[in-house]
């Protein structure tokens, strides 16, 4: 005699998933933008900047401006005699300024003379 057995369906071995709770996915955004941040902190505070021209890298210093602060009278204090003008120019190339027009709080970088 012969014996038939059948098979019943088979029950797959589940893996457990990961589910993040309202809390958890909260730290998650957070920690992702903290470490964004600090990479445009990082990339962004170069001390070397370079003209438009493409020509040798300029080294500079980053200054704070403040109130009632000008672009000519930031020039005026770095640049030498009569060549304020240049300065200006130069200035402005440097942060890729459309105009002379500044706000207090507004960072910039200046050539090291």
């Amino acid at each position: 005699m012969s014996t038939i057995t059948v098979a019943g369906p088979r029950i797959a071995a589940s893996r457990p998933t990961l589910r993040l709770t309202r809390r958890g996915r909260i730290v998650v955004f957070v920690a992702a933008c903290l470490m964004v941040m600090a990479a445009a902190l990082v990339l962004g505070t170069s001390s070397v900047a370079t003209n438009s021209a493409g020509g040798t890298p300029t080294q500079t210093e980053m200054i704070r401006v403040d109130h009632g602060q000008t672009l000519w009278a930031i020039a005026a204090e770095i640049a030498d005699d009569g060549e304020v003008r240049e300065m200006v120019q130069t200035i402005k190339q440097l942060n890729a300024l459309d105009s002379s027009a500044l706000q207090a709080g507004q960072t910039l970088h200046i050539p090291v003379q």
